[in-house]
C-alpha cells in the first residue's frame, strides 16, 4: 500500500478515491451555471447585485471589447485589481477568447509589477485607477494597452450618488475607491459598457485544456519572482477535487465569502472557481474589513466562507461585542495559507456550528493538496490527506527516491500540479524529482495524515502571504547604515509568523528605526515589512558563512535580554504597541477630527509615523507631557487644520 493510499480510509462519506475526467475549460463554469440558473444572484458587491444572466451579458460585451483591441487566442492580459465586479468579468472574458489571465496584487510596488509585466509581455492590462496612478511614474506605457478600473461604477446607485455629494465624507470615501490616471488611459469600464456584441459569424478559437489559463506571481520554493502557469486542466481539476471534498455543497443554493484576494491562488480557485461552477452567491469586497463584512452577512447569509486564520480570529472577536451577529448559517470555513490553531478551530465551530476544514497546498498545485475531512476523522493541527486523484510521497531528503522512515519532503503527483513557470526551464526542472512535485516542506506520516515537521524553505508565511527573506534582506541592505541584515519569522498569534529583521550596523552608525520602516514600505509589498527590527552586534553564521536563521530566531525570542532594541516587543510596555498605535490613532483622530488615512498622510508629510509617535510616548505619564511632546514635532490641531485647508484648496 502507498503512503497515499493509507489515507484513503479516512475520506469522509461519499468522497471518491479519483474524480471523473477533465472535460470542460474554466470559462464554461459561468456559461454552464447561467444556463442553469440564469436568475440567481451571482455577485453581492457592497449591497449592489447581479444575476448570473447579467453577469454572463457583462462578459460577452467584455469579451468582444477586448476582442476589438486586439486580445486573441494564446494573448496575454494582465488584471491588476482588488475583488470586484470588474475583476469577475475580466477574467472570464479573458479566458473565453483564448487567451491567459496573469493576476497581480493591486497593492504591490509599482517596480515589482513592471517587471512581472515585462515577464510575461501582456499586450493589455487591466487595471484598478489607483495602481495605474502609481505605475505611471514608473511605468513606459507604450507597446501595450492600459485600461483603468473604477471601483465606484460596480457600487449600488445610492451610494454612487452619495459620492457625488460636496462632504467630507463623501470626498474620503471616493478617494479609497478611485485614483487619477492619465486622459489617454479609455476606462474598461466605458468601452465595455458600449461594446456591442461581437457578430455571429466571429470565429474564435477555443481554448484548450492544456493550455495555460492562468498566471499566478510567485517566489516558490526559492524566492525568487516567477510566474506559475496553471492550464485550464489544473484549475478545474482542483475545483472537482475540492467540491467533491466538500462533498455536501448545493448547486445553486450556496453563498460564498468573497474575501479572499483573486490575485492569490486560493482565493482565485475557491471563489472565481468553485463558487462560479457551483452557481453560489459571491459575496465580495474589495478588501477584508470586518465590519463590512459582518453587514454582509445580515444582508445575504452565508454558507461557505474560505480564509486564513486571522480572518476568521477577527470575525470571531467582533461577533463577540455585536450582539445583532449571527455567523449560524456559515456550513463551512475553508482555512487555509497557514497553521490554524486547534484552540480558534474550537472557536470557531462553537460560534456557528458549522465545520472548519484545513487545507494544504501551494499556487504550483492551483493550489490545494491535502485537507481535513469534512468529518469527525478531522485532527487539528496536520496538514490532513491527500486530495482525490492525488498521490502524496514524504521522501528521504538524501536520496528523492526512496520514502523517508521519518520525516522528509513532500512530493506530490496529480491532475493539479502545474506545467513549469513562465520562460524559466531550469527553475522549472528544479522544483520536479521524477514527475513529483518538489514542495520544499518537510513533514511525516501518522496514520494517513501529514503533519508538517519544518519549512524546509525559509520562505516565511504572514498572514497567509509569502514573504522571501532574501528579497527583504536585499532592501534592507540597501539602506546606507546597514551593513549585514537577516530576516525571519517569528510565531505571532494573529498572523501565523511574524517577519523580524535583525540589523547590524556599520561601525560609530546610528539608524533611525522609522526610517527603515519607511524605506521598506516604499520598496516592498506592505506585507513584506519587516514588524519588528532588532539591531545586533553581529548575525550568527556557519563556517561557510551560511547565516544559522535558526539561531536568530533562538535569540530573537529571548527579547528582553536585547529590550532596547526591539519595536514591538522590547518591554511590558510596547508588548501591546499595536493596540497602542490604534488607541492613538483613535484619539487623534476624534481630537482632529479626523480620519486614519488623513492621519498618515498629514504624518508621513512631517517625516512621521503612528508607530514612531507610539514609541517615543511610551514613557509620558501625564496628558500635559504628551501634548508638550506632540507640540515640539509640529503635531497640533492647528497644524493638521492649516495641512488639509492647504490640500483642500489644491484639489
Amino acid at each position: 500500500m502507498s503512503q497515499s493510499e493509507a489515507a484513503r480510509p479516512h475520506y469522509a462519506p461519499g468522497v471518491p478515491a479519483e474524480i471523473p475526467p477533465v472535460t470542460q475549460t474554466i470559462d464554461q463554469f459561468l456559461f454552464r451555471s447561467t444556463e442553469e440558473f440564469p436568475e440567481r444572484i451571482a455577485i453581492d458587491f457592497l449591497g449592489r447585485t447581479f444575476t448570473y444572466r447579467e453577469l454572463r451579458h457583462t462578459v460577452r460585451k467584455a469579451q468582444a471589447a477586448l476582442y476589438r483591441a486586439g486580445v486573441r487566442h494564446g494573448d496575454v492580459v494582465g488584471l491588476i485589481m482588488p475583488n470586484c465586479p470588474q475583476h469577475i468579468v475580466a477574467f472570464y472574458a479573458v479566458l473565453s477568447l483564448g487567451a491567459t489571465v496573469a493576476e497581480h496584487n493591486p497593492l504591490a510596488p509599482a517596480n515589482e509589477l513592471n517587471e512581472q509585466l515585462e515577464r510575461h509581455g501582456a499586450t493589455v492590462v487591466i487595471a484598478w485607477e489607483q495602481t495605474l496612478e502609481r505605475l505611471t511614474e514608473d511605468c513606459d506605457f507604450r507597446g501595450r494597452t492600459y485600461l483603468s478600473v473604477d471601483l465606484s461604477v460596480a457600487l449600488p446607485f445610492t451610494s454612487r450618488m452619495l459620492l457625488k455629494l460636496p462632504v467630507k465624507a463623501a470626498k474620503e470615501q471616493k478617494q479609497r475607491l478611485r485614483g487619477n490616471v492619465p486622459s489617454e488611459i479609455l476606462s474598461f469600464d466605458r468601452i465595455v459598457s458600449k461594446a456591442p456584441l461581437l457578430p455571429r459569424e466571429t470565429v474564435l478559437q477555443p481554448p484548450e485544456l492544456d493550455e495555460t489559463a492562468i498566471l499566478i506571481h510567485t517566489g516558490g520554493t526559492t524566492g525568487v519572482p516567477k510566474a506559475v502557469q496553471l492550464t485550464h486542466r489544473n484549475v478545474v481539476a482542483n475545483v472537482s477535487q475540492t467540491t467533491l471534498w466538500v462533498n455536501g455543497i448545493q448547486t445553486g443554493k450556496e453563498t460564498f465569502a468573497g474575501v479572499l484576494p483573486f490575485f492569490h491562488a486560493f482565493g482565485l480557485q475557491t471563489i472565481l472557481g468553485i463558487g462560479i461552477s457551483q452557481a453560489a452567491t459571491l459575496v465580495i469586497l474589495p478588501n477584508f474589513d470586518v465590519p463590512a463584512f459582518l453587514a454582509a452577512q445580515k444582508r445575504r447569509p452565508i454558507s461557505l466562507f474560505p480564509g486564513v486564520a486571522p480572518m476568521y480570529a477577527r470575525v470571531l472577536q467582533a461577533a463577540e461585542s455585536d450582539q445583532s451577529a449571527d455567523l449560524s448559517s456559515i456550513r463551512w470555513a475553508f482555512s487555509g495559507a497557514m497553521a490554524l490553531s486547534p484552540t480558534l478551530a474550537a472557536e470557531w465551530e462553537e460560534a456557528t456550528g458549522g465545520l472548519i476544514i484545513e487545507g494544504y497546498g501551494m499556487s504550483e498545485a492551483s493550489p490545494i493538496i491535502a485537507g481535513s475531512p469534512v468529518s469527525a476523522e478531522r485532527r487539528p493541527s496536520t496538514l490532513g490527506i491527500p486530495f482525490p486523484s492525488t498521490e502524496v510521497r514524504v521522501a528521504d531528503p538524501d536520496d528523492l527516491s526512496k520514502d523517508a522512515e521519518g520525516t522528509g519532503e513532500i512530493l506530490v503527483k496529480g491532475p493539479q500540479v502545474f506545467q513549469g513557470y513562465l520562460g524559466e526551464p531550469e527553475e522549472t526542472a528544479s522544483v520536479f524529482h521524477d514527475g513529483w512535485l518538489r514542495t520544499g516542506d518537510l513533514a511525516r506520516w501518522d496514520d494517513g495524515y501529514l503533519v508538517m515537521a519544518d519549512r524546509a524553505k525559509e520562505m516565511i508565511i504572514q498572514g497567509g502571504f509569502n514573504v522571501y527573506p532574501t528579497q527583504v534582506e536585499d532592501v534592507l541592505r540597501a539602506m546606507p547604515g546597514i551593513r549585514d541584515v537577516a530576516v525571519v519569522g517569528m510565531p505571532d498569534d494573529e498572523r501565523g509568523e511574524s517577519v523580524v529583521a535583525a540589523l547590524v550596523l556599520e561601525p560609530d552608525t546610528t539608524v533611525d528605526l522609522d526610517m527603515v520602516r519607511r524605506w521598506a514600505y516604499d520598496r516592498l509589498s506592505h506585507y513584506a515589512v519587516p514588524r519588528s527590527i532588532a539591531v545586533v552586534e553581529d548575525l550568527p553564521r556557519s563556517q561557510l558563512g551560511k547565516v544559522m536563521r535558526r539561531s536568530i530566531r533562538e535569540q530573537l525570542e529571548d527579547f528582553e535580554l536585547t529590550a532596547g532594541q526591539w519595536r514591538a516587543k522590547a518591554t511590558a510596555a510596547t508588548d501591546n504597541a499595536s493596540n497602542a498605535i490604534e488607541n492613538l490613532a483613535a484619539s487623534l483622530s476624534q481630537q482632529y477630527n479626523a480620519t486614519r488615512d488623513q492621519l498618515q498622510e498629514w504624518l508621513s508629510s512631517l517625516g512621521e509615523s503612528l508607530e514612531g509617535i507610539q514609541e517615543n510616548l511610551s514613557g509620558k505619564e501625564s496628558e500635559k507631557d504628551l501634548s508638550d511632546e506632540l507640540r515640539g514635532k509640529g503635531i497640533s490641531k492647528e497644524a493638521f487644520t492649516q495641512w488639509l485647508s492647504k490640500l483642500t484648496k489644491e484639489d
